[in-house]
C-alpha cells in the first residue's frame, strides 16, 4: 500500500488559500513582514549601536530603538509592501503565462534564461534605486549613482541564486508552494546580504574614527614641537 500525501500544516493551507483568492495582498503583506525582519535582524546580527535617545524616554521607546525598530525598518516595510511585491507579482505573472503549458528542458532553460535576463535586472534596479531613497538619497544623480555602483554585484547574486532555486522548485516543489518556497529563499539570502552590508559599512566607519583619531594624535604631537 503506498503512503499517501504528508498532511499540510494548517497555517500553510490558509496561507496558500488567501495567495489563492487574495494574491496580490497575501504577497504584499507577506514581503512588507520579510523586509521588515530582514532590517531589524540585519541590524541586530551586524552589531550596529543602537541610536542615542534620551534618558527619559519610554520604556517603549527604549525597548523599540534597543531592537533596532526604526523609522527605517518601516519604510522596509512600505518598500516590501508597495514596491517590491506588486513588481514581482507581475513580472512572475508575465513569466508564467509566456511559459503556461510549456514543459520539458527547452522550456525549463527558456524560463530561466527569461528570468536572468530580464526580471533579475529590473529587480536589481528598482531595490536598488529603493535603497538609495530609503538611505537618504536626496537627488535623482545620487539614485543613479547607487544604481550604477552596484547593479552588476547584486546581479551577479542572483544570477547564482535564481537559476538553483528555479531547479530545485522545478524538480521538487509542488507549483502551488512555489510562492512560499521563493520567498522563503529571498528573506534568507536578503537578510545575509543585509547582515553582511551592515558589517561592511560598520567596519569602515570605525577604520575611518581610527583614522581621524591617528590624525588628531599626529597633529597634537607636531603642535607640541
Amino acid at each position: 500500500m503506498s503512503a499517501g500525501k504528508a498532511p499540510m500544516h494548517p497555517m500553510l493551507a490558509r496561507y496558500l488559500a488567501q495567495l489563492s483568492t487574495n494574491p496580490l495582498r497575501t504577497k504584499a503583506l507577506t514581503s512588507s513582514m520579510f523586509c521588515f525582519l530582514q532590517e531589524v535582524i540585519g541590524s541586530n546580527a551586524a552589531g550596529l549601536p543602537p541610536p542615542q535617545i534620551p534618558k527619559n524616554a519610554a520604556p517603549l521607546t527604549k525597548a523599540l530603538v534597543s531592537a533596532h525598530i526604526d523609522s527605517k525598518a518601516i519604510k522596509m516595510a512600505l518598500y516590501g509592501f508597495f514596491v517590491s511585491a506588486p513588481m514581482s507579482h507581475f513580472l512572475v505573472g508575465i513569466l508564467q503565462k509566456a511559459f503556461a503549458g510549456k514543459t520539458g528542458l527547452k522550456a525549463r532553460l527558456g524560463q530561466l534564461l527569461a528570468s536572468n535576463l530580464l526580471i533579475s535586472p529590473i529587480n536589481a534596479a528598482v531595490f536598488l534605486a529603493s535603497m538609495a531613497v530609503i538611505n537618504g538619497a536626496k537627488s535623482v544623480d545620487e539614485v543613479i549613482r547607487t544604481v550604477k555602483g552596484g547593479f552588476f554585484s547584486v546581479l551577479r547574486v542572483s544570477w547564482v541564486v535564481s537559476p538553483l532555486s528555479m531547479t530545485v522548485a522545478q524538480q521538487f516543489i509542488p507549483v502551488e508552494l512555489w510562492v512560499p518556497f521563493f520567498n522563503t529563499v529571498q528573506f534568507m539570502l536578503g537578510t545575509f546580504m543585509n547582515i553582511k552590508m551592515k558589517k561592511m559599512r560598520l567596519a569602515a566607519a570605525r577604520k575611518e574614527a581610527e583614522e581621524r583619531e591617528r590624525e588628531r594624535a599626529r597633529n597634537a604631537s607636531q603642535a607640541e614641537l
